[in-house]
């Protein structure tokens, strides 16, 4: 089941319009005014970043002119509980992420209907209607709030930046169970719908080059988690079917598919002071369709990154994290790549080294500061790194960011 294009949430909206709309659609007519407006819940975050980088560029110009000021993330969120079973919510967020400044025209992440079947002491059922948040390892749902983040950024290699609108959000349905054991939690999460397939996706793909359109297919999402001893240990499992369809006009070049299948196994220990996480990812990707052989691959990737976290002084915390990409396992090195004339051989693979602090003063304030060593550019932005030739190999990179939330 999807969701039709023509629906307010596909154009940008505020978030007071937002819940105004969606408040009148599903607000029972004998509900009393004061009732339903006793669960209403606004909230909102800000962060702002300074990017460093002695090479190469991400977040916009970073290599020039002491760093780039183009990483803001800005949104808004509303919930209102019309019944005890329904549960209306939304979000709208302005993000800049380098490119232009239109980039950060506010958008829909998510908004939507939360409908329980069921719940009880012992499980949970129900169904959310609308654009959801992708369940996809254990930080995609929230991954643009600065606070729910490890790091400034995420693990590039499972949490991609560069392709982030493939990843985001569907619209359609997506149905959610939770079990209560006697030791621990156990729930799992399924969805349909169509994809939000962004213009970095066509830029990764390099079909940018060429007129057309990228129209995402109806694609599927799955995850299973299991936290015990009160969320001590946490396992989950994660998987996707996901397709799009490019739309050519370009002359004597037929039209073509793409398909995206990753599958993410993910770990977490949870002591008192410190966290150790680990997640592994096998991404099966390609195109295929096109009458020039050129355009047509079919890769499987691997990803995985080891994370430790420690917690000081109440309001203190510092992270070191491996993180290790392969955008082609039988190519780990990127030799072929290279030698089809395709592009440089490191942007291939990227091993990346991160050092983190966050301090949180109060509840509401958080600053953090972040260095990375990287080998390898493999999850670099196409849009801030046009010509992969002209980028190197080693690289440096130093984050500030400063983040608000209400």
């Amino acid at each position: 089941m999807t969701v039709s294009k023509s629906l307010p949430w596909n154009k940008p909206c505020t978030a007071w319009a937002l819940g105004a709309v969606l408040l009148a659609a599903v607000a029972p007519a004998h509900a009393r005014e004061g009732e339903v407006l006793d669960t209403l819940q606004l909230h909102g975050f800000l962060s702002q970043a300074l990017v460093i980088t002695d090479d190469n560029d991400f977040f916009g110009p970073s290599s020039e002119h002491g760093g780039s000021l183009e990483f803001t993330e800005l949104g808004a969120n509303v919930s209102l509980r019309p019944h005890e079973d329904v549960l209306i919510a939304a979000q709208v967020l302005s993000r800049r992420a380098g490119g232009e400044s239109g980039d950060a025209e506010p958008k829909l992440d998510y908004g939507l209907i939360d409908y329980q079947l069921l719940s009880n002491q012992q499980r949970n059922i129900g169904v959310q209607l609308g654009r959801f948040k992708n369940p996809f390892g254990f930080y995609n749902q929230t991954r643009d709030v600065a606070f729910t983040r490890p790091g400034i950024l995420l693990p590039q290699s499972i949490y991609f930046d560069r392709t982030r609108s493939l990843a985001l959000s569907a619209d359609g349905v997506l149905g959610y169970y939770e079990e209560r054991l006697p030791q621990g939690t156990l729930s799992f999460q399924a969805g349909v719908g169509r994809v939000q397939a962004g213009d970095d996706l066509l830029e990764t793909l390099r079909l940018d080059r060429f007129p057309g359109d990228l129209e995402p297919h109806t694609s599927a999402i799955g995850q299973v988690r299991y936290e015990h001893d009160g969320g001590r240990v946490v396992a989950a499992l994660s998987t996707a079917d996901v397709g799009a369809h490019f739309d050519s006009r370009q002359p004597g070049l037929s039209d073509g598919d793409f398909y995206f299948r990753p599958w993410v196994l993910s770990l977490q220990y949870n002591a008192e002071l410190w966290s150790l996480t680990a997640e592994y990812a096998l991404r099966n990707s390609g195109l295929e369709g096109f009458n020039d052989p050129r355009f047509n691959f079919d890769t499987t990737g691997e990803s995985w990154y080891l994370q430790y976290q420690r917690r000081f002084f109440d309001d203190w915390q510092w992270l070191v994290r491996y993180d290790h990409l392969l955008a082609n396992r039988d190519d780990p090195s990127g030799d072929d790549f290279a030698a089809s004339g395709a592009g440089p051989d490191h942007s291939q693979f990227a091993r990346d080294w991160t050092f983190g602090l966050q301090w949180t003063p109060t509840p509401r304030i958080m600053l953090a500061g972040e260095y990375h060593y990287i080998d390898g550019t493999g999850w670099l932005p196409a849009q801030d790194n046009p010509e992969p030739s002209d980028t190197d190999r080693y690289w440096n990179m130093l984050l500030f960011q400063v983040a608000f939330r209400f």
